[in-house]
């Protein structure tokens, strides 16, 4: 059954660095912080040269200087577009990965810029935006630049359904809660998707079967079923598509995600040697996917 909600309390915090990726993830977090009711807050991360290597970097402090000034005049344009929306803007010492995560965990969302790759129409994340997935426990939002290469965030369709992959055999409430609470805020229609695979006949050298094939689909469509069914009953006003697919679920997902607003995912907490880790679904969308993409841990 759902738990209660949790509606975002705090700030919306985006980080940026004056690229094109970063300025489209402002513009996209001062569209959700409106949608939450929520500050902004925008905030650049320079990392100092050690004192004994500045000798070899002259102009290191004015870089820093600089790098202030990004957060200052990013949020200035946002205060023109986005009248009446409350802005800050800071910069933080220390390595990016670290401080960004920290901001996570302080913020309702974080949002970050991904660099798209060419051909693929897709996310390129970077080992500061894997740091940060790998440790925080708060959602992170990442956002590329549109296709026509401009600094937008606006010019992601807003208007577009949310899209919830899950497992529908190891459903998580904080997931659901996310997407949930995230259509009914933009007043979208909510398609929730479960990849299932078919069994694999040929490792048994059998023929494939058409009859089990229709009756393992059936099974996995009654599955989604009773999972959302508590979920429709809290939020009535959310259109729910229930989509129960067979396929590998990362290419499901991303081909789901075409058109969307949001593709939300989640993050299982497991806790490796060397630190956290992404998750494989989590990866391959955060790499392929045209939408932006939520990242929502959970255990």
């Amino acid at each position: 059954m759902p738990s209660p909600s949790t509606s975002s309390t705090g700030t919306v915090s985006a980080g940026v660095d004056g690229s094109p990726e970063s300025l489209a993830a402002a513009e996209w977090a001062a569209r959700e912080a409106a949608l939450r009711g929520l500050p902004l807050k925008l905030v650049s991360v320079w990392e100092p040269v050690p004192m004994a290597a500045r000798a070899a970097f002259l102009g290191e402090e004015s870089r820093g200087h600089r790098g202030g000034r990004i957060p200052v005049e990013a949020a200035a344009g946002i205060r023109e577009r986005h009248p009446g929306l409350e802005v800050t803007a800071d910069q933080s010492t220390g390595r990016p990965g670290e401080v960004l995560a920290r901001l996570a965990e302080e913020s309702a969302l974080l949002v970050l810029g991904s660099r798209g790759l060419s051909g693929l129409g897709g996310f390129f994340v970077g080992s500061v935006g894997q740091a940060v997935l790998a440790e925080t426990t708060s959602p992170v939002v990442f956002v590329r630049v549109p296709g026509d290469g401009s600094a937008d965030g606006a010019k992601h369709p807003a208007e577009g359904p949310v899209v919830l992959g899950i497992d529908a055999h190891e459903p998580d409430d904080v997931l659901l809660r996310y997407a949930f609470e995230d259509a009914a805020r933009r007043g979208a229609p909510l398609r929730v998707v479960h990849a299932w695979s078919l069994p694999p006949y040929f490792a048994y050298g059998l023929p494939q079967d058409p009859v089990l094939d229709a009756e393992l689909a059936k099974q996995e469509a009654a599955t989604l079923t009773e999972v959302l069914a508590p979920w429709r009953a809290e939020h009535p006003g959310v259109p729910v598509t229930e989509a129960p697919t067979v396929g590998k679920t990362a290419d499901v997902l991303v081909e789901a995600a075409r058109g969307a607003s949001l593709l939300v995912v989640g993050r299982r907490m497991r806790r490796a040697p060397f630190g956290g880790r992404i998750g494989s679904v989590a990866h391959a969308v955060l790499h392929h996917s045209s939408a932006p993409v939520a990242v929502v841990p959970h255990s």
